[in-house]
């Protein structure tokens, strides 16, 4: 087999992410991926002479086309059993998300469900949630666990995280997320000290996960709770996250700042107060404008942490309450909701979404040297990513120098997608 992995030709424009968060854009271009990174990026004829297409693995013929870097998501709830669609219908009726959980719906509905569902069942849910984020673009994903509030579910959760990732091209990163929720029939502090004394130390024996994530909501765990939490995490070799501010200003964008974690996220009420302390502690801002879509509720205001040199981030949040695995509709969110230009949603679906996971090898930039993942537009621009709203405007998906997913579909599956 040629030592040559791909090339991808003839692209109207290719699209970098330089090391300064602006956009390099290729006219009339290829790139060339040898050993699973990026080798040359150019003008079409001579990187096609220097690596020519007939001689790789996977030719690619982009012709009028645009190539992208692959999407990271920085935030995700991809491993669940159940459904929650009737849920959708009793928000348009008037119902808040807080009355829907008050009444045993919402995160413990899917926690019931996640429960009594097998390991086999679980992992071949978050397979298929992978292919549709593949088809859509995402290389890249982070994925927490958080519907099995007790030990046993969330060491199974991530167990099957660990799974998929091993089997399915898009790359996992795991986050333990026992502090989403009190279980139905548990105290509060109870439960704050189940997580801190059992789960956080069950997690970290095994390895399993990268992150430590926390609501830290009205309702939900305080600022001292959570604190308490992440420090213990932090601790044992877990970096937090923090769910900040999504529903109501409570203090967790400081405590994000405070404990300095990875991201904060949701950040829906947070003030230039926040704002300057996320930029002063390097915390990486998460905007996840599909659950504001969903909750019918206000955006983040971008430009705020835009106009402060915030490395800003947005991602799906896809889980059972905001139901979207595409990272192009964010970007599209991002733009029409949340003020931000084509060019600075793309930046913060890829370079800056994998700040927020500490992915620090190049990935969402599409640079010589960093790894060849990359999306082929069927469109003329990267523009055409928020522009063509609502329709999938990836073709064909490259991952690592192999081809992953063309027209919608896996392709380069084998042991990868194997359901079996």
């Amino acid at each position: 087999m040629s030592d040559v992995d791909a090339v991808v030709y003839d692209a109207n424009e290719i699209v970098t992410v330089e090391e300064n968060g602006e956009l390099g854009v290729y006219e009339d271009a290829a790139v060339a991926v040898v050993d699973g990174e990026v080798a040359r990026i150019g003008s079409s004829g001579p990187v096609t002479r220097e690596f020519p297409p007939e001689n790789a693995a996977h030719a690619v013929d982009a012709d009028g086309k645009a190539v992208i870097p692959g999407f990271v998501d920085p935030h995700t709830h991809a491993l669940f059993a159940g459904d929650r669609s009737d849920e959708f219908e009793s928000k348009l009726r008037g119902k808040t998300y807080q009355d829907i959980l008050a009444e045993g719906g919402g995160i413990l509905r899917t926690v019931r469900a996640t429960r009594n569902a097998g390991d086999d069942q679980l992992l071949s849910n978050l397979l298929d949630h992978l292919d549709t984020m593949l088809a859509h673009g995402t290389t890249t994903v982070e994925v927490k666990s958080g519907y099995g509030l007790d030990t046993e579910t969330e060491l199974r959760m991530l167990d099957v995280i660990d799974r998929a990732d091993d089997r399915h091209p898009v790359d996992v990163v795991p986050t333990f997320m026992g502090a989403h929720a009190v279980p139905e029939g548990r105290e509060m502090e109870e439960y704050v000290t189940e997580v801190v004394e059992e789960q956080i130390p069950a997690v970290a024996d095994q390895g399993v996960a990268e992150f430590c994530d926390v609501f830290c909501e009205e309702g939900v765990f305080d600022v001292p709770q959570s604190r308490r939490v992440l420090v213990t995490a932090a601790e044992q070799g877990m970096t937090p996250k923090v769910h900040a501010e999504e529903l109501a200003h409570i203090g967790g964008t400081q405590l994000a700042a405070d404990v300095g974690a990875a991201s904060a996220d949701h950040l829906l009420h947070s003030t230039e107060e926040d704002v300057d302390a996320l930029v002063e502690a390097g915390v990486s801002p998460v905007l996840l404008p599909g659950t504001a879509f969903g909750l019918g509720a206000d955006y983040a205001d971008a430009r705020t942490f835009l106009d402060a040199g915030a490395p800003v981030a947005i991602a799906t949040d896809f889980n059972p309450n905001c139901y979207s695995q595409s990272m192009g509709f964010a970007a599209s969110l991002a733009c029409v909701e949340m003020g931000m230009t084509p060019a600075e949603a793309l930046v913060a679906a890829t370079k800056n979404a994998a700040r927020a996971v500490d992915v620090e090898d190049g990935t969402g930039t599409l640079l010589e040297g960093t790894p060849g993942d990359l999306a082929v537009l069927d469109a003329p621009t990267y523009v055409h990513v928020p522009y063509n709203f609502g329709v999938n405007a990836v073709e064909t998906v490259v991952k690592g120098g192999k081809v992953v997913a063309d027209g919608g579909d896996v392709v380069e599956s084998g042991e990868a997608v194997d359901r079996a």
